[in-house]
């Protein structure tokens, strides 16, 4: 059936994202140590989960449209 989504087609979908997010982690890491050459392993570590929690330049998502507040959809 054409345009029929399957669980096996969800999972691996959600498997590729999850992919794409640690290999995102992965060059920001790297990004990191080359703008902190001298910084220890765990001040990277603290400066990559800062940056996962504070998004700069991404406070309202990662695209165009209008900031939908999560926590209203969940009551």
């Amino acid at each position: 059936m054409e345009g029929h989504v399957t669980s096996s087609s969800v999972v691996e979908a959600f498997r590729a994202t999850l992919d794409l997010f640690e290999s995102g982690v992965d060059l920001m890491r790297q990004n990191l140590r080359r703008g902190h050459p001298g910084s220890s392993d765990e001040d990277i570590e603290r400066l990559l989960r800062a940056w996962l929690l504070e998004r700069p330049g991404a406070e309202l998502g990662d695209c165009p449209g209008r900031p939908v507040d999560v926590n209203a959809r969940l009551a």
